[in-house]
C-alpha cells in the first residue's frame, strides 16, 4: 500500500489550521476551526482506506484482494453527519450570541476571573432533607 505523500501534508497542514483556529477567542473561528478538522478527518479515513478497487459488488471472477473495503467509506459518511450536526449546532451558538451581545468573542466574566485567581471562595450550599420527602432514614440509629 502506498501514501500519497501530498495528500498526507495536506490533511496534517489542515489539522494543524484547524487547532490553530479552535484555540481563538470568535466563535465564527471556532465554528471554521471544527470544519477543518472534520474535512482533515475525511481524508485521514480516505488516506488510510488504502488504494481504490473494483466496487465491492459480489463478482465469482474477482478474487477477494481486489475489492475496495467498504467499511472507510461508511465511516466518512458517518463523520459528514456528525460535522454537519456539530455545525450547525455551532451557528446557532453563533448567532444567540450574536443577537445577544452584538459580539462573536468570548470574555472572561469577572467571577470565573476571581475564581481562577483565588481570590473569591464559593460558598457551599447545604440543604437539610425534609423526612416527608425521602423512603430513607435521616439519622442513623445505633
Amino acid at each position: 500500500m502506498t501514501v500519497s505523500l501530498v495528500l498526507v501534508i495536506v490533511m496534517s497542514a489542515m489539522y494543524a489550521c484547524a487547532v490553530y483556529l479552535l484555540l481563538e477567542r470568535s466563535l465564527t473561528r471556532v465554528l471554521l476551526g471544527f470544519l477543518l478538522a472534520g474535512n482533515a478527518t475525511n481524508l485521514l479515513i480516505l488516506i488510510m482506506a488504502g488504494e481504490a478497487g473494483v466496487a465491492p459488488i459480489f463478482d465469482e471472477s474477482l478474487a477477494p484482494e481486489e475489492y475496495t473495503d467498504p467499511l472507510p467509506q461508511a465511516l466518512i459518511l458517518t463523520a459528514i453527519v456528525i460535522t454537519f450536526a456539530v455545525s450547525s449546532f455551532l451557528l446557532a451558538l453563533i448567532y444567540r450570541s450574536w443577537r445577544l451581545a452584538n459580539a462573536d468573542d468570548l470574555s472572561d466574566d469577572a467571577d470565573d476571573v476571581a475564581l481562577r485567581e483565588g481570590t473569591v471562595a464559593m460558598p457551599s450550599e447545604e440543604t437539610a432533607f425534609e423526612a416527608s420527602t425521602t423512603d430513607f432514614p435521616l439519622e442513623v440509629e445505633k
